[in-house]
């Protein structure tokens, strides 16, 4: 275990990781972080009972380890616990099955701050190959190619973001919602004043390898937890319909074009109704529908083709040479 930083004064930002059986993926978070530019980094995971290799791995790294029951858990209270632990002026918050794709995404991620009014920044996520073609088609849409100084909304994510350690000390994360404690925070953040940054160029790859019950819950308790954020929204039996068949047509035209078989445009039918089930099965309500929450959660990518690629300098980071701990000399804050 890696030694921890004798003062905040050297800490650039403090990375809070939640994690349960995480094994397969949070090697490559942790080495990724390792590579990165910003050097003076402590690293928190919080691990709610995982009963693999997630914490011999991680033990391997310069991390500094939290438990949680996992019958105590819920989303905000692991990350209230990781971030009490923080001792840098801001915390960097990122899923343990995500991984940086250059080595420059802390530098990234964390630069919006130079700006005092601003109190949360969150970066872009893409799928990686094996994920989803549905999947990659969110991830674009939520998360497009270009950087967004001051948004006009509460929109999101914590498996990639970084917030100001002094807000968070003024209000935790809500612990008992069911997810979308990004939201909630979020929210209440703007409405004293502060706010938020989407930086395209701090990316990261998101892998999830869900199966179809965990994706039904993912969304079910998204839905529940939307509704306890903002009661006013409402999904209706309507909202299903059409909004499977918009995102699901297009889904389809866009594999289609890129030559996609039929086995992805059979899982793209699968997955946007499981999604869409599980949304509407979490609302079991009425009320009315706001244009911006529904365009950013539901709403399909649409039909034009996507912009070419934009060209970085910096050089992805190569995982391919990873073995299960730490190159020599390699630390969090070396």
């Amino acid at each position: 275990m890696g030694s921890k930083p004798r003062s905040s004064q050297v800490l650039r930002c403090s990375i809070v990781i939640r994690a349960y059986n995480e094994e397969r993926h949070i090697g490559r978070l942790l080495a990724g972080i390792l590579r990165q530019t910003v050097r003076q980094v402590e690293i928190i995971l919080v691990d709610s009972g995982s009963t693999d290799a997630t914490l011999a791995i991680a033990s391997r790294y310069p991390v500094l380890i939290s438990r949680i029951e996992p019958d105590e858990f819920t989303f905000g209270r692991s990350l209230n616990l990781g971030c009490g632990r923080a001792k840098a002026d801001l915390i960097v918050i990122a899923s343990a099955h995500v991984f940086p794709v250059y080595p420059d995404w802390l530098e990234r991620l964390i630069a919006p701050f130079e700006d005092p009014r601003i109190g949360l920044a969150y970066g872009q996520q893409r799928g990686e190959a094996g994920s989803r073609y549905s999947e990659r088609q969110q991830l674009a849409k939520m998360f497009p190619d270009h950087s967004v100084s001051r948004q006009g909304h509460p929109l999101c994510n914590n498996a990639n973001a970084a917030i100001r350690r002094e807000l968070w000390e003024r209000r935790p994360y809500d612990e008992t919602l069911s997810g979308l404690e990004d939201l909630e925070w979020a929210t209440w953040m703007m409405q004293q004043g502060f706010d938020i940054a989407y930086v395209a160029e701090a990316e990261v790859v998101h892998v999830h390898q869900e199966n179809p019950r965990q994706l039904y819950n993912r969304y079910k308790r998204e839905a529940m937890a939307l509704h306890r954020v903002q009661p006013w929204q409402a999904f209706h039996s309507w909202d299903f319909a059409r909004l499977y068949l918009s995102n699901a047509l297009s889904d389809c035209w866009h594999a289609l074009r890129e030559g996609q078989g039929l086995g992805t445009l059979a899982d793209i039918l699968m997955f946007r109704l499981i999604q869409f089930w599980g949304t509407y099965t979490g609302f079991r309500h009425r009320g009315p529908v706001t244009r911006k929450l529904m365009e950013a959660f539901y709403y399909p990518r649409g039909f034009r083709a996507p912009s070419p690629p934009q060209v970085d300098d910096m050089k992805a980071i190569d995982y391919s040479s990873l073995a299960n701990g730490p190159g020599p000399g390699e630390g969090a804050g070396s």
